[in-house]
């Protein structure tokens, strides 16, 4: 770890653990054997008349626990035999059919990968990855983020907290329904990515089953294809060339970038209102906020989380940009690229948990909201005018204007004054003398 090149496999090993399985060399390897793995048992359930007879349970168990036993000194062999073969994909293959003589089979190892070509083992690998690490540890992460903001909000419900449009004082708003707001876009978008289709390629050499045809022109070939992919849980793309198009890894890739951006949002608010003391955070014994200043308690789980979601949205950018194009019918831009894949997703995952982290340190000081508040009454100012506008006085807005407009410490006393100069009916007064910047709050997270 202490020479690891990148810190998603040094620094933040632990918090990426989880996603190695998936996007790790080991896990492509072991995509790879699946998926020749249950092509075969597919041929066989045709059947092929050549693989009829090896339709039981025995066999079919056999072959299913090439795959399902799969582990690192395996893909140790593969990756020894590809240092022979130069080619990922071919390696994979060798070892199924040595697999085939281990168990007896090996009479019909020449069906394994029979018709196809490497990105019909590629295509449909990386999409179940993406797809697994999405719906196995991606989602759930985030998942726990906006559970953990409702949470918050319903605990901040309805607390009083000065706006701040332009960074200036502003009608006031609710801490709640403040979170809210967050709660709504993340929800939205995540809405969006589990309704992506993640679609794969296969297909043979060119996308059109020649090689399936020429050997078994009775064979709905397309009809087995959709059939086979689908109960992989893909969608398969029916014109394609040699490789996939990745439009669903773009896809997927702006929509994780549309989450992090609203996720980097969420850390800079929380960054401010750490820094204006409406949070003050947790202290944990040893830890020290600044190496020169003994005092300091830095936002730092923030920090890291808003430098990560940058990262990553880097790379998906990168992702999106570069997969969906491809010279003819293939060139091999996209297979050193495409394995950068589980980057934008290690840099997500340390960003949600740094977030989380952040998210349970934070302790609420009620204090500087209602002193905020209290310093701003010319926030009022709105309310009042809009009142006089209802009772069709004349100018309102700019009688509030001149009495408000760019000046310092506009007080309670300042803004009573002003209201008993008004000739308006007295119980006009009245109403507009009980608004405050505590109660002035419009509806309160209904």
């Amino acid at each position: 770890m202490l020479t690891s090149l990148s810190p998603l496999d040094g620094r933040y090993a632990g918090a990426t653990q989880a996603l190695k399985g998936y996007f790790s060399e080991y896990g492509l390897i072991k995509y790879r054997v699946f998926v020749e793995v249950e092509y075969l048992k597919a041929l066989i359930g045709l059947p092929l008349p050549q693989l009829e007879t090896l339709h039981t349970e025995e066999i079919l168990s056999l072959l299913t626990n090439i795959s399902t036993t799969f582990n690192e000194d395996d893909a140790q062999k593969i990756k020894d035999k590809e240092k022979i073969t130069n080619h990922d994909v071919k390696a994979v293959e060798y070892f199924v059919k040595d697999a085939l003589e281990h168990i007896a089979l090996g009479k019909y190892k020449e069906f394994v990968h029979f018709g196809l070509t490497s990105q019909d083992i590629n295509n449909t690998s990386f999409p179940l990855m993406m797809k697994d690490a999405m719906q196995q540890v991606m989602i759930p992460a985030l998942t726990e983020v906006v559970d953990l903001l409702r949470i918050k909000a319903d605990e901040y419900h309805g607390i009083p907290m000065l706006a701040r449009t332009h960074g200036q004082p502003a009608s006031p708003t609710t801490l709640g329904k403040e979170l809210k707001v967050f709660i709504e876009r993340l929800e939205e978008e995540l809405s969006t990515l589990q309704s992506i289709k993640i679609k794969c390629k296969f297909g043979g050499a060119t996308g059109n089953f020649n090689a399936h045809k020429v050997a078994y022109p009775s064979i709905d070939w397309v009809a087995f294809a959709d059939h086979f992919t689908a109960n992989m849980g893909l969608h398969r793309s029916k014109y394609t060339t040699q490789i996939a198009h990745y439009d669903d890894v773009a896809a997927v890739s702006h929509c994780w970038m549309r989450i992090n951006t609203i996720l980097i949002d969420l850390c800079r608010d929380m960054w401010t209102y750490i820094s204006m003391e409406y949070f003050r955070q947790k202290v944990k014994e040893g830890e020290v906020g600044s190496s020169a200043m003994p005092h300091k308690v830095n936002p730092i789980d923030f920090e890291n989380a808003e430098g990560n979601l940058g990262m990553a949205n880097a790379v998906f950018g990168f992702l999106a940009s570069k997969l969906p194009v491809s010279r003819l019918q293939r060139d091999l831009t996209d297979s050193t690229v495409i394995r950068n894949l589980g980057v934008p997703f290690g840099h997500t995952l340390i960003a949600l948990r740094s977030l989380l982290k952040g998210l349970h340190k934070i302790i609420l000081n009620e204090v500087a909201l209602v002193a905020d508040l209290e310093g701003n009454w010319a926030v009022v100012a709105e309310a009042i005018q809009n009142i006089l506008r209802r009772e069709m006085y004349d100018q309102p807005y700019e009688a509030l204007k001149q009495l408000t407009r760019g000046k310092a410490g506009i007080t309670q006393e300042d803004i009573h004054t002003f209201i008993h100069s008004l000739s308006v009916r007295e119980e006009v007064k009245q109403e507009m003398m009980k608004i405050t910047p505590h109660n002035y709050v419009g509806y309160i997270e209904k």
